[in-house]
């Protein structure tokens, strides 16, 4: 039995000092009910917004990019830059679909690609470690994806327990549940038993459990060698998927085919096997990934900080 509870309803989450989150939960599912394009309206200037409060955040995503692309032109970073401060507040208003979205709505404005290669797996009885990467329209996708096939998706609690109440209650609405991130006893089981385990492979979680691998133009991005760990112990599927929005707006789930090759047993070379597929999700829609975070700020030993 795992030592990871999920998250309960409980009348100590009522205490006044939750009531901002009551209210803030509130507002996202009010405006989740606007008309689509009205929200992302509203997203992208949330973002503008936003960001002249977070000049931090804003240099974090220009050092993230000049690190990845050193040969990219000024004036095409300045317009990535600029595109992806308006999907981080688009983000806000996608995690309230994914959240409060009826089911016909979500399948009017997502289509899935790629169902038939889980369908085989399942088929075979075999497990499938689902590699996604931090897009900002992830919610909305896991919603998306577990309106027609059940998976689990890893994550991690948030430290206000009212909010991380919302947020399984949100993130499971569609999905069979959800597994703490440090819960990797209950991954291990899942996919032994032929689930589908939804996995982000592609942030800096620090130096413990990790190799140093390359990532775009970063010799030694700090890499989880969590990815090893399930796919030794399991034999399972390594299955990539990407989801993207595209210039009318119209998302889309591909499901790409299982990936051959992964090096077993050779933490080290499956860092780098696996950050060549993070690099390709990413490329899917640049502008649409989470660039705020800092991936980089795990160093090897003696060299200086990149941010």
């Amino acid at each position: 039995m795992s030592k990871y509870n999920n998250p309960k309803l409980k009348i100590s989450l009522f205490h006044p000092r939750y009531w901002g989150t009551i209210f803030f939960v509130g507002f996202m599912y009010a405006i989740s009910s606007l008309p689509f394009k009205f929200q992302l309206f509203m997203g992208r200037h949330v973002g503008r917004l936003a960001i002249r409060f977070m000049p931090k955040r804003l240099a974090t995503i220009r050092r993230n990019l000049e690190l990845c692309f050193p040969d990219m032109l000024e004036v095409e970073r300045e317009t990535l830059i600029k595109e992806n401060i308006d999907n981080t507040g688009i983000a806000l208003f996608e995690t309230g679909m994914a959240w409060f979205w009826s089911d016909r709505r979500v399948n009017k404005h997502v289509t899935i690609e790629g169902l038939d290669y889980l369908n085989e797996l399942e088929k075979a009885g075999k497990g499938a470690l689902m590699v996604a990467v931090h897009s900002m329209n992830l919610e909305l996708g896991a919603r998306a994806f577990g309106i027609k096939m059940s998976g689990m998706g890893v994550y991690r609690p948030n430290n206000n327990p009212c909010f991380d109440y919302f947020q399984y209650l949100g993130r499971s609405r569609s999905n069979r549940t959800l597994i703490d991130r440090k819960d990797v006893r209950t991954m291990l089981d899942a996919l032994k038993s032929g689930e589908r385990v939804w996995y982000a492979p592609d942030q800096d979680y620090g130096i413990k459990r990790s190799a140093f691998a390359p990532l775009f133009a970063v010799n030694d991005a700090c890499t989880t060698t969590g990815t090893s760990l399930l796919v030794d112990n399991t034999d399972c599927a390594v299955v990539p998927f990407t989801m993207v929005r595209d210039a009318n707006d119209h998302y889309t789930l591909k499901i790409h085919c299982p990936v051959e090759g992964f090096p077993k047993k050779n933490e080290q070379c499956a860092a780098v096997f696996i950050n060549k597929i993070v690099e390709k999700s990413i490329m899917a829609a640049p502008s649409q990934y989470m660039w705020l975070h800092r991936r980089f700020k795990t160093r090897p030993e003696g060299q200086k900080p990149l941010y």
